[in-house]
């Protein structure tokens, strides 16, 4: 999952402390606390798994003699449902009372996944990759951009620290575009990016030697122009509303990359469910 068990832990932690509370009260009234059960993890639609190593580390909290048998991995497809992805036995407090943010994980990850897988089908062989953003749930990004490799797609940088973007308000604060640049080089020697809404501004960014263009919002016709006036100088990024009814048209217009903030700030959950025996 590219996180580690005690990452893991600490999300899942703060996840059952959100949902727990002071404690489950109902399980804790009604069930002893040395009974165990046995339980499956369903998926009820089909879909791209993502999140079982999430959902492990939620029982192995309140339970750590739990046992979670995964029965597939994360960047499966699911094309029957339903599936059992998983069985876990361990103490029935521990399964009831970690059943939401279980299954809260797993299905917002699924979807995720599923949804990303759902826009590199739609470019198949153009040679484009699909790209996620920095819209993502707060304290989830690293779990939300993991889903986003399960399903195939490409992560953009993790945070400001590991990346450059001289975007439209950062431009307000330097005279142009070169200037920016130069600023930003004189910093880092990591690549440069610098988003552009219109083609003037390609082309002083390609002037200016940046090494990435975002081009921002820009209809088929003129991402296309685009890419001719670029013709492979720097590495070519279309972002902006971009829905699997579009994707594929703007992945033949010669960019290089395609950005998309919906995989995971509009991604629709994926139906999951325990039933415990």
């Amino acid at each position: 999952m590219g996180l580690t068990t005690d990452e893991l832990g600490s999300l899942a932690a703060a996840a059952l402390a959100e949902d727990v509370g002071d404690g489950d009260i109902t399980t804790d009234s009604i069930v002893p606390p040395d009974a165990r059960s046995q339980a499956r993890l369903l998926f009820k639609e089909k879909g791209v798994v993502c999140g079982l190593d999430a959902a492990k580390a939620v029982f192995a909290i309140l339970d750590p003699e739990a046992r979670f048998e995964p029965l597939a991995a994360d960047g499966d497809l699911i094309d029957e449902a339903p599936r059992i992805v998983a069985r876990i036995e361990a103490t029935t407090r521990a399964l009831l009372t970690g059943e939401r943010t279980a299954l809260n994980l797993v299905g917002r990850l699924s979807g995720i996944a599923t949804l990303t897988r759902q826009y590199v089908l739609k470019i198949s062989g153009t040679g484009v990759v699909i790209l996620d953003t920095r819209k993502t749930t707060p304290g989830l990004r690293a779990l939300e951009k993991h889903a986003v490799r399960s399903g195939g797609g490409v992560n953009h940088r993790f945070g400001l620290g590991d990346g450059v973007l001289i975007k439209d308000n950062h431009l307000l604060a330097a005279p142009s575009i070169a200037q920016a640049v130069s600023r930003v080089r004189a910093r880092t020697a990591l690549p440069v990016e610098v988003e552009c809404d219109t083609l003037e501004q390609v082309r002083e960014s390609i002037a200016a030697g940046a090494d990435a263009l975002l081009l921002d919002n820009m209809p088929v016709d003129v991402l296309r122009e685009a890419a001719a006036i670029v013709a492979g100088r720097a590495r070519l990024e279309a972002s902006g509303g971009i829905t699997l009814d579009t994707v594929r048209a703007v992945a033949e217009t010669g960019v290089d990359e395609i950005s998309v903030g919906a995989l995971t700030h509009s991604a629709r959950s994926l139906d999951v469910s325990l039933e415990v025996t």
